[in-house]
């Protein structure tokens, strides 16, 4: 269970020192891809510091930011429930459910694209999305600012974190995207293994990472130290006939496009059931097997995903070493909101 406590501003600047030394100095190790980075990139304009973190975690757990008031990105980004909201498909304004799965914002910093679709090119430029979407948090970009500015208790906040500029659109969403540069999955068993820990995780796990990376074709799309390759893939999901999804090929119009959708990061997978963009699958082993199928609707497939003929302890194999990629939780400090 994330722990969850109240405490001073002391805990937020220690915090927010903490990403912004990492930020500084740190990069992705050289000698084994498969090893997180230290540290979360982050644009020039939007360097972090504790003060923008403080500023983004407060602006992030806030119910005003929405039309209903009782909306906020903690809503369906829920730390408990790894970042996400535990539901196959999202639920937003008016309690109406949406089309798609919440995705997790565990080291979404590192992502090149943001959104299901890719339709967002920075955590700056996703982070009003939600917000001023009429079917999610249903706040027009105008009412935003003037709701910011009417808050007596963020005047000080922004002054601090973006010292010479007004509150803004840009500055809230720099400031939320400074918050979600935070959140990253934590030291796993696979990461302590991978550093010559060999009691870190089971041999089953081995024999999984093995299969990953081999006979199940897995690191085709699940990648590096965020097993994603960022790119979008159709992998053969039964669709809603009566209202297609088309994905990413709704804003790339190139035909192997219709029906894919992000490649999801792996981080942490445990924890962000249900599976896909559409939330159909409750378990990993039914995650396995749509794989091992070779998927189902065969319409724009992907030429990655194929039949794999895999016995039922490869499969417990792989379903294995997955769980060893989701770490302790992170510890989430909840924040006095501004009055």
């Amino acid at each position: 269970m994330t722990q969850m406590k109240r405490s001073p501003v002391k805990g937020l600047l220690l915090a927010g020192a903490i990403v912004a030394a990492l930020s500084a100095g740190a990069t992705a190790p050289a000698s084994d891809p498969w090893l997180r980075p230290e540290a979360a990139p982050a644009p020039e304009g939007n360097q972090p510091n504790a003060e923008r973190e403080a500023l983004g975690r407060s602006l992030f757990f806030d119910p005003r930011l929405s039309g209903s008031n009782w909306i906020s990105c903690a809503t369906c980004h829920n730390p408990a429930l790894g970042w996400r909201d535990g539901l196959p498909k999202a639920i937003g304004n008016e309690q109406k459910q949406l089309g798609r799965k919440t995705p997790t914002i565990v080291n979404s910093a590192f992502n090149r694209l943001q959104m299901w679709d890719g339709r967002k090119k920075s955590l700056e430029d996703q982070a009003l999305g939600p917000i001023t979407s009429p079917g999610e948090m249903n706040l027009s970009a105008d009412d935003l600012v003037q709701k910011v500015r009417a808050i007596d208790g963020y005047k000080p906040l922004f002054a601090k974190a973006y010292p010479g500029e007004e509150i803004t659109t840009d500055t809230i969403a720099k400031a939320i995207a400074s918050f979600e540069r935070t959140v990253l999955s934590t030291d796993a068993p696979f990461d302590r293994w991978r550093r010559g820990d060999e009691h870190a995780i089971s041999d089953s796990a081995k024999r999984g990472f093995a299969l990953f990376d081999g006979k199940a074709r897995c690191s085709l799309c699940h990648q590096g130290f965020n097993f994603t390759d960022n790119g979008f893939h159709n992998i053969g999901l039964k669709d809603d006939a009566t209202q297609p999804d088309e994905g990413r090929f709704v804003h790339v119009h190139v035909k192997v496009l219709k029906g894919a959708f992000k490649t999801p990061t792996l981080r942490d997978v445990a924890m962000t059931g249900p599976y896909m963009h559409n939330g159909m699958y409750r378990t990993l082993e039914e995650v396995v097997d749509h794989y091992d199928r070779g998927g189902d609707a065969k319409d724009n497939l992907s030429p990655n995903i194929q039949p794999l003929g895999l016995s039922p302890q490869e499969k417990a194999d792989l379903v294995a070493f997955m769980k060893t990629l989701t770490g302790a939780p992170m510890v989430v400090t909840l924040p006095s909101l501004p009055r």
